[in-house]
């Protein structure tokens, strides 16, 4: 959580390792905008945090500049072409790790030329190599592995050992003791060192239209993925408007579909209205519970595809839907909950420059190293969002060409009423709306202090125990 309660001409940048707040705090320093602070950190915590996140993931973003409204990008990856039922038709669902799991695009990169776009309205740009250079050098010469790090390899290395690629993960070895770094180690990434520098020459699009993007359709094609060479052509990271809710705390905004930002603005704004009904920390955490279950039985019902969306999602955000769903929250009684969390690993990140401008910011694999994958030519490890798609005819989530599976990645912004200005997410999948509403309503409508509002402890809903 990164909230602007500072003087203009304070800068600040948060991220969940400390190379990648050194890379966007150094930019800052420099005198670039918190987007360009964002691209660098971006590429530095590819390199340094590789199982959460990378050049082979998806983006999301909110930009906010003092006295305008925020601006949204989408830069997540739509399945490719040849992703169709008839591609997965010997599967009983879409594989979650190896080459058939990485069928969608990645757009982190085609968000960071997008962003930076934004960033040159603004003011005169830094050379993209003086944004890159730190994820250069920490791909090059290493970094330390950390112990998230660790617990991800020991999680993944049966399912991903054999899969293309992933050896650059791994040390060589005869058995998994031997193979799996230890924290303290120095990763070193060669392969993502070359691929960093080139865009850093060539420019971002690159990894689109050139030889990056042959390389890479090559090795997917060769790992069994059904993404090919116009995919990469076809694909652009595209400016979206925010869903928004205005609350008598502020006004809240969060991405639209296909994210659950919707779920994130509705356990907020349905707080916004019982929060005075609690008078201990249980029975916060209780009406902040019941007001995920609601959020959570829209989002299931409603988010898809933009192009598939059966309901305006702002429509769930007016009073005479907040009304209807406050009927079934009780101070004294929990609903039944059946439903299985959404698994997800990402990471967030956000940042205030010089002028106050402010970046929200995701950036995700989503499982641990995504889909496994490596692509040998160029070190990206590919994602594994497309296992979010589902393979049953009429599904809300059938898997289509061209078509982006369901996010849980969703970075978010808000102007309260006495003038602040917050951007905050979390990691961690279905957690996201969770933890969001769990800090955002500590600090905002119980006075805690920031430290304490991040600390204290967070919960995860999870199906009924009987």
């Amino acid at each position: 959580m990164s909230e602007n309660s500072i003087k203009k001409g304070g800068i600040g940048f948060t991220a969940p390792h400390f190379k990648a707040t050194e890379a966007g705090q150094k930019v800052l320093e420099q005198g670039g905008t918190a987007i360009e602070a964002m691209v660098a950190a971006a590429a530095a915590i590819a390199v340094v945090y590789p199982h959460m996140n990378g050049l082979g993931g998806d983006g999301f973003w909110l930009i906010s500049e003092p006295g305008k409204a925020p601006i949204g990008i989408d830069a997540s990856g739509k399945a490719a072409q040849n992703a169709t039922l008839d591609f997965y038709q010997n599967e009983k669902a879409i594989p979650a790790r190896g080459g058939k799991a990485a069928l969608t695009m990645a757009g982190a990169v085609a968000g960071w030329k997008e962003a930076l776009s934004i960033s040159e309205s603004w003011q005169s740009p830094l050379p993209l190599k003086t944004l890159l250079e730190d994820a250069i050098q920490l791909a090059a010469e290493g970094s330390k592995v950390t112990e998230t790090y660790v617990a991800a390899s020991n999680k993944v290395f049966a399912d991903l050992e054999n899969i293309q690629g992933f050896s650059a993960f791994l040390k060589d070895g005869n058995n998994q003791e031997e193979r799996i770094y230890k924290v303290g180690d120095n990763l070193t990434l060669p392969a993502l060192a070359k691929t960093l520098g080139r865009l850093a020459e060539k420019g971002l699009d690159d990894f689109y239209y050139g030889e990056i993007a042959e390389e890479l359709a090559k090795d997917l094609e060769a790992a069994g993925s059904p993404i090919r060479l116009e995919d990469f052509h076809s694909y652009e990271a595209k400016q979206v408007k925010p869903l928004q809710v205005t609350t008598s705390a502020g006004t809240l905004y969060n991405l639209s579909a296909p994210t659950q930002g919707i779920a994130s603005l509705l356990i907020l704004a349905l707080y916004d209205r019982l929060h005075t009904q609690g008078k201990t920390p249980t029975d916060m955490a209780h009406l902040l519970i019941e007001s995920t279950k609601q959020a959570f039985i829209a989002r299931n019902q409603y988010v898809t595809d933009e192009s598939r969306l059966t309901a305006d999602l702002e429509a769930l955000l007016a009073d005479e839907s907040l009304e209807e769903m406050l009927k079934s929250i009780s101070l004294d009684k929990a609903q039944t909950w059946p439903h299985v969390a959404k698994h997800g690993d990402t990471i967030w990140m956000g940042a205030c420059d010089s002028e106050g401008r402010m970046v929200s910011y995701i950036q995700s694999l989503f499982w641990e190293f995504g889909s496994g994958v490596v692509s040998p030519s160029t070190g990206i490890v590919w994602n594994n969002r497309g296992s979010s798609f589902s393979l049953e005819k009429g599904s809300l989530q059938e898997l289509g060409p061209n078509l982006k599976p369901f996010h849980t990645l969703n970075p978010a912004f808000a102007e309260l009423s006495d003038g602040r200005r917050m951007s905050y997410g979390t990691m961690g999948g279905e957690g996201q709306p969770q933890t969001q509403a769990a800090l955002f309503s500590r600090y905002v409508y119980h006075d805690f202090p920031l430290d304490k509002a991040i600390s204290e402890g967070r919960w995860l809903l999870r199906p009924d125990v009987g």
